[in-house]
């Protein structure tokens, strides 16, 4: 039935553009002196298929530890995209930051992913400007997390410190040490929180979970995560592309994935 619904999705990948991008290591609870594979997945509903390494796009794609930061090694052209030695106990942090990738659209297409991802305030500047019926110009780049817990003990590295990412997920909460089900994070555009932006929690093995929340004027956002297993928490920031990129608008993509 995975496989049946993969395919489908990515006839829609075809069709539109509201592709959801995350890392999901092989497992998120790996033991010290194992290898970890990390493959990088692109999808909807938290179905996607693997992508394969392309050092062209990679401006960053990392694993912070209770050592400090590493890169992850792969093999070009190649899924799962990286693998890594987990060598010290406790919380470590992979991410991923690509360089951005121009795209055009259908303006139909366009507006229905703008209201898909809650980007309203673009549609409204394309209608001021009289934008609504033209093909959008785009660029877009991806900043991607995972949470891990080596040996589930040991210091590690701070879940709630932040990557630097230009758009970027962070928790609030340790997924791994949740005495309830309440699960807060905060979204950071170039380092500060951003309030009002949309950010959707999933549940990889039911797709019934699906939360919606906005982020208040601190940019957090507390979700109330009722079922254990992989979770998958998104959001998508949208602003004027830079000059010079032959594109109008730029989005960056943020995901955080973890299991509680």
């Amino acid at each position: 039935m995975r496989t049946i619904l993969t395919l489908a999705l990515a006839f829609v990948a075809g069709t539109a553009f509201a592709h959801d991008f995350w890392i999901e290591p092989s497992t998120f609870r790996p033991q010290v002196g194992t290898t970890l594979l990390t493959t990088l997945r692109v999808g909807q509903e938290f179905v996607g298929d693997p992508v394969a390494r392309d050092s062209s796009m990679i401006e960053r794609f990392i694993l912070r530890d209770g050592d400090g930061e590493h890169d992850i090694a792969g093999i070009e052209r190649r899924d799962p995209a990286g693998f890594l030695s987990v060598e010290h106990p406790g919380i470590a942090v992979i991410g991923y930051r690509s360089r951005p990738k121009y795209l055009e659209m259908p303006p139909d297409k366009f507006e229905q992913y703008l209201k898909d991802e809650g980007l309203e305030s673009i549609i409204a500047a394309r209608a001021k400007r009289g934008d609504s019926l033209k093909p959008s110009r785009e660029i877009f780049s991806r900043c991607a997390k995972a949470l891990i817990l080596a040996d589930g003990s040991g210091t590690g590295a701070r879940a709630d410190a932040p990557l630097s990412f230009r758009y970027e997920i962070v928790p609030r909460t340790n997924p791994y040490q949740m005495k309830s089900d309440e699960m807060q994070v905060a979204v950071l555009y170039e380092g500060k929180p951003l309030p009002n932006a949309l950010v959707v929690a999933m549940h990889q093995e039911d797709s019934s979970l699906r939360i919606r929340l906005r982020s208040d004027a601190k940019g957090r956002v507390t979700f109330h995560l009722p079922k254990r297993g992989v979770w998958l928490i998104k959001s998508v920031q949208m602003i004027p592309a830079p000059a010079g990129s032959n594109a109008e608008w730029e989005s960056l993509w943020a995901s955080l994935t973890f299991e509680r």
